[in-house]
């Protein structure tokens, strides 16, 4: 197994933070660390006596599960904070929130908010109170990153087609409130994918080739030849007024039907990070289909986080 000592960060906020050795460094880690899941004794001691807790302000099943069972085959102890059964729901403040837990002295902390950067405020505060004793892994901010969604999908296009780099990946849908559509485009452009972004003129970001991403109004020209065609949600909780007419509309102009598919590489892989809007951005028909890897990167979230947690909180080679 890779050791942490390549390894120097102290948190995991951001893909832009990450070096391309980084990221292989954490995905061959994720790749050693997977066959725990497969085993009769899905636990190692590994990070036995260490604390994880998640924090998370937002609704979430895969991110908050993924990290939450990460742990435990890992064997640290993990607690899990809601917002709407906590003191945040009667009115404290998200600073004093985090004084409080960083007092409980865990070791790592996975956050998710709906405020873009709060991760990075957390890690702050922190490093002032404890001196970099504890980590912060980014859970989802905002509409600004989802850096282990990111690591997950490059480890399962790996795994599916041996390489990243030189890569067509085309991600289709409501790019401008993704944060996995941003994390992506950094994520696979780092590794010598070639990123191409696609969705209606309302719902793309202003800066998105100033990222190195192609872009495109017109999914069949994102999908031609395409190797990756990633699907997203339309992120209705984000949404600021109206941006397209309906999703009837939307779906028969952006869904990845097998009409659309039809165009891509003929050994093309589909991915979402859900949860699926179906027959909205992804027809069943491809979301079911022999080349959805839908599921692959669910189990692979494990393992990405498993390995996330490995790294940052001092897993020892060969446990």
């Amino acid at each position: 197994m890779t050791g942490k000592k390549s390894f120097s960060h102290r948190h995991v906020l951001a893909m832009d933070d990450l070096s391309r050795d980084d990221i292989s460094l954490i995905l061959d880690t994720a790749d050693s660390l997977k066959s725990i899941s497969t085993r009769a004794i899905k636990k190692v001691p590994t990070l036995r006596g260490r604390t994880v807790i998640n924090l998370f302000f937002e609704p979430s099943t895969r991110t908050r599960m993924s990290f939450e069972i990460a742990a435990k085959r890992l064997s640290a102890d993990t607690f899990n904070f809601s917002a709407s059964t906590s003191s945040t729901s009667k009115g404290e403040s998200l600073i004093d929130t985090v004084r409080t837990l960083a007092a409980m002295r865990p070791d790592a902390v996975v956050v998710r908010h709906a405020a873009s950067g709060a991760p990075a405020f957390i890690a702050g505060c922190f490093d002032r109170e404890f001196g970099g004793a504890v980590s912060v892994l980014n859970g989802g901010d905002g509409v600004h990153e989802h850096p282990s969604q990111s690591l997950l999908d490059l480890m399962t296009v790996r795994e599916a087609k041996g390489a990243i780099s030189g890569l067509k990946v085309a991600i289709i849908g409501d790019i401008a409130h993704s944060r996995v559509a941003h994390s992506n485009i950094t994520g696979f452009t780092r590794m010598g994918a070639e990123v191409r972004i696609c969705g209606p003129m309302t719902m793309l970001p202003p800066a998105a080739e100033e990222l190195g991403a192609k872009v495109f109004t017109d999914p069949k020209e994102a999908v031609r030849g395409a190797d990756v065609v990633m699907t997203l949600r339309i992120q209705k909780e984000r949404l600021r007024g109206s941006l397209i007419p309906s999703l009837r509309e939307y779906a028969a102009c952006f869904a990845v039907t097998p009409e659309l598919l039809a165009l891509a590489d003929p050994e093309v892989v589909v991915m979402h990070p859900g949860p699926l809007n179906r027959g909205v951005e992804i027809d069943s028909r491809v979301a079911d289909g022999p080349f959805s890897l839908i599921l692959d990167q669910v189990e692979n979230g494990v393992a990405v986080r498993m390995a996330l947690l490995f790294l940052l909180l001092g897993g020892k080679e060969g446990e």
